[in-house]
């Protein structure tokens, strides 16, 4: 005889819900809470009160990369001045760094 004969086995007894099952899902989760979820919500906090604090004179950067200082400020977009009498109008969450006063100066 060249095939063997199969037997079927007993099903092993389920021992209903173990915490060691879950555990490698939990600490996965655990993980990225802190690798990902965490950073980035702080950073957009971070970013929601650079944008409330805006004012009139701050030197920026848009998304665009964009380099100018602010000249007024709305409720969704902020005047920012690029060059000597010349305005571009930005929304307020194109908004990416806040500069340091006389970075402008020093960049020209």
């Amino acid at each position: 005889m060249l095939i063997s004969n199969a037997y079927a086995q007993a099903a092993p007894a389920s021992q209903g819900f173990d915490l060691f099952q879950m555990l490698p899902l939990v600490l996965m989760f655990v993980l990225l809470y802190f690798l990902m979820i965490r950073p980035q919500s702080k950073k957009a906090k971070e970013h929601r009160a650079m944008l409330a604090g805006l004012q009139k004179g701050d030197e920026v950067v848009t998304a665009g990369g964009t380099l100018g200082k602010v000249t007024k400020v709305g409720d969704n977009f902020v005047s920012v001045e690029i060059a000597p009498n010349v305005e571009i109008q930005v929304q307020r969450p194109s908004v990416t760094t806040l500069l340091p006063k006389g970075t402008i100066k020093s960049a020209s």
